[in-house]
């Protein structure tokens, strides 16, 4: 049985240590475009290890760069979602950070099976994961789906329909952010190294007309739209951000991200509505359903 919906959520949360080093940070920093802006500014305190600030996108990568050796996989995770990964696509990710992330650090990442949605033809898992530090404080909370195509109709219930209206008004804000045509192939090296993003072969194969960027890679460079753009590079301002991956970007295309602002849930937070598109594809989108939690 691919899916067994019962072992997948009565299953013991599996553990893992991960490590990271201020190299890791700053690929990733430089792979989201850090330090790449025509302008002079070279964005020191992203790209530079002296007073090395932290964005929180990072966590995505944590333990998975250059620095991770040979770290293991965490293959374990998901106890009853027996499929072919080649079936699975990212389609979602959310992250609440509950403290600035270290430059260079150790966690104990700890994860488990949240839910299993039957979508009819295909399946959305839901995989919840909780980064401690070694005196057991949380650093961060991130949530993955993961649709699974053609592993629906095992019996189980649908799940909520997820909606995010967009303010009747225009934005408050647009920020427009140029990627690079390498800039996929810089990206990778944070850690996922599926061809998809480098080579045009396996791409076309795949059905597409050449290599794409990661969906993660367009999560971090919005996380850090807002965060030039609207927290005044401030990364320890931008606590949180979730985003459903709906459809592509080439290297080399614009990601144009819309924000209406909101009143937080809490004092001194703000909660945004965004969307991600790309105005090269007359906005075709690339990020929706998306919201992020900022301090005021």
């Amino acid at each position: 049985m691919p899916i067994d919906r019962h072992k997948a959520l009565t299953a013991e949360p599996t553990s893992r240590t991960i490590s990271w080093s201020t190299r890791d940070v700053l690929l990733y920093h430089l792979s989201l475009g850090a330090g790449a802006g025509p302008g002079a500014d070279p964005e020191l305190h992203l790209t530079y290890e002296r007073g090395l600030a932290v964005l929180p996108t990072f966590a995505m990568v944590a333990g998975t760069g250059p620095s991770a050796g040979d770290a293991p996989v965490d293959v374990d995770a998901m106890p009853g979602i027996d499929i072919d990964l080649r079936s699975m696509l990212h389609a979602g990710q959310e992250l609440a950070v509950h403290r600035p992330l270290p430059a260079s650090g150790t966690a104990t990442l700890t994860s488990r099976v949240a839910d299993v949605w039957d979508k009819g033809k295909a399946a959305l898992v839901v995989l919840v994961s909780e980064a401690t530090d070694g005196d057991g404080a949380a650093l961060w909370t991130s949530t993955t789906r993961i649709w699974a195509r053609g592993e629906g109709g095992f019996g189980g219930e649908p799940g909520p329909e997820e909606t995010t209206t967009e303010p009747g008004r225009p934005a408050d804000l647009v920020i427009d952010t140029p990627t690079t045509p390498s800039q996929a192939l810089l990206y990778r090296l944070n850690g996922d190294l599926n061809p998809l993003h480098a080579d045009p072969e396996f791409a076309r194969a795949v059905g597409f007309d050449r290599p794409i960027l990661h969906g993660l890679a367009s999560y971090g460079v919005v996380g850090k739209a807002l965060v030039d753009g609207l927290l005044d590079g401030d990364v320890t301002r931008l606590e949180g951000l979730s985003a459903r991956f709906a459809g592509i970007l080439t290297p080399g295309e614009t990601i144009r991200t819309s924000v209406w602002r909101e009143t937080g849930e809490e004092a001194g937070t703000e909660r945004l509505l965004l969307r991600a598109t790309c105005p090269e594809r007359d906005d075709a989108p690339v990020l929706t359903h998306a919201t992020a939690t900022v301090r005021a």
